[in-house]
């Protein structure tokens, strides 16, 4: 079965049904129903009338195929360096196993507290050798300087 296309709204037109318009120059437009034909006569524009295919077209109205096509991207892991260590040796501690970790870091807590207690220990040495020094006894009326004449730098 042959159908023609409406030439305003774009719809299918099946044999007996629609008119056909002949313009003098010999063009000729195949209108689905009177409703089209007006709105051509009017000049109107198909692709600002919501019921034409021109419209549902133009504004993507309909399509439900294309959205089931869409597929959003895996996102990939990538392991960088860190500042201090490069990925090989963050690799290489990652695969130690526990003990030899734990063994590590309780020698890095005991070195801590070794230079900790060090500190201390010199305060506490410092604080004693130095005794503190006697001020002059100078006037205690003594002028500061002038208040600063002028506004802001």
């Amino acid at each position: 079965m042959k159908f023609d296309l409406c030439s305003f709204s774009g719809q299918k037109i099946y044999p007996g049904h629609g008119r056909t318009m002949v313009k003098a120059d010999g063009k000729t437009f195949k209108f689905l129903s009177s409703k089209t034909q007006r709105c051509h006569d009017l000049k109107r524009n198909p692709r600002k009338v919501k019921w034409t295919v021109l419209y549902r077209r133009k504004y993507r109205k309909g399509i439900v195929e294309e959205v089931a096509k869409k597929r959003s991207k895996k996102t990939t892991k990538f392991q960088r360096a860190v500042v201090g260590a490069s990925l090989n040796d963050i690799l290489a501690k990652r695969n130690q196993k526990p003990e030899v970790r734990k063994a590590q870091r309780d020698q890095a807590v005991r070195a801590a507290k070794d230079s900790k207690k060090k500190t201390q220990v010199k305060k506490a040495a410092s604080k004693d050798a130095k005794p503190k020094a006697a001020k002059p006894a100078g006037n205690k009326n003594v002028q500061k300087s002038a208040p600063r004449v002028g506004g802001k730098r």
